[in-house]
Formats: C-alpha cells, sequence, structure tokens
C-alpha cells in the first residue's frame, strides 16, 4: 500500500497530465521537447536523487503500531521507497527511476520522456502526457524542490489533505 501511494506521489507530483484528442477520437501525442539547451537548463542535466519529502501537516505512515505522526515523509519510507532519481541528459531526454538503486525493491518502476526548463517551469513529455511544475531552485541550484497538494491516506485509514514538497538534490559527479 505504502508503495503504491509513494508511486502515486512521485509521478503525480509534477503536475496535471494533459492530453488531446483529433477528430478521429485518436490521441494527439505532444512532441517531444527538442533544440539546444538555454544556459538557465544546463544546470539541470545530470542526475537528481529524491533527498527530501515534507509535510505541511503531520502523518503517520509507519505500520508500526505506534501512533508517530510526522510531517518527515521521507524518514517513514523504506529504502526502496526513498530511491527515487531523475536524470536530465543535455540531448533532452530523462529518466525517472524508483526502486532501481535500492536492495531487493519489488516495485520498481522507470519513466522516460523529454524535458524543458522555462524559467522556473519544468516541462516533461512522455507517454503521450505533458508534466508541467513549478520548481525552485536553492541558491547554489545543487538542489531543486517543488510543491503540491495532495491527500494522503494514513496507516488508521484517514485521508490527510497536506502540502506535500519533494526535494532532488544533484548527485555527486
Amino acid at each position: 500500500m505504502k508503495g503504491k501511494m509513494f508511486l502515486a506521489i512521485a509521478i503525480g507530483a509534477l503536475g496535471a497530465l494533459v492530453t488531446g484528442c483529433n477528430n478521429d477520437n485518436g490521441v494527439d501525442c505532444p512532441p517531444d521537447h527538442t533544440g539546444p539547451l538555454a544556459g538557465n537548463e544546463e544546470k539541470l542535466t545530470g542526475e537528481w536523487v529524491l533527498s527530501a519529502i515534507v509535510s505541511e501537516e503531520e502523518i503517520d505512515l509507519t505500520d508500526d503500531d505506534e501512533e508517530n505522526p510526522q510531517q518527515d515523509i521521507y524518514a517513514q519510507y523504506s529504502d526502496c521507497l526513498q530511491d527515487g532519481v531523475y536524470t536530465f541528459a543535455a540531448d533532452r531526454k530523462y529518466t525517472f527511476e524508483q526502486g532501481q538503486n535500492a536492495a531487493e525493491c519489488e516495485n520498481k518502476s522507470s519513466l522516460e520522456g523529454t524535458w524543458q526548463l522555462s524559467a522556473q517551469t519544468l516541462s516533461l513529455v512522455g507517454a503521450c502526457h505533458v508534466q508541467n511544475v513549478a520548481i525552485t531552485f536553492n541558491g547554489d541550484a545543487s538542489a531543486f524542490s517543488f510543491t503540491d497538494d495532495y491527500n494522503v491516506r494514513d496507516t488508521n485509514g484517514q485521508t490527510i489533505s497536506t502540502e506535500i514538497t519533494f526535494t532532488y538534490t544533484a548527485a555527486a559527479p
């Protein structure tokens, strides 16, 4: 259950999915992002590792028979659920992998597509969808974060509406 909830948050965390239809009732997939990187985009190339998930509200996601809600969602996850990595390449291709690096993960996933950074909006195109999200870099651009509202089910089955911030930190070269 927690793995599915994390995957839903991780995938849904980058904004609403947008698709269009043509007159044949088929899907018009958005075009891939192409072209050379702009100067402000170069800071995003490389590997970015999930390093924090913080909730505005305290939530208990640990199935440990204790009431111990906290705002630090990341600390409540197993190694497999903490293992989220974006890789942004200079040719505009990206991958998002979950559970690929931690030992013995059962729910491994991988997404791929193309990317573009305009001002502070990261746009991802993949699987016939566009995802746009406002991101914020820290002072030295070694980490970026994004925030959105989510409904999260705690270990008692209660749904908590809260704002959650995800942070990704640049991996060492």
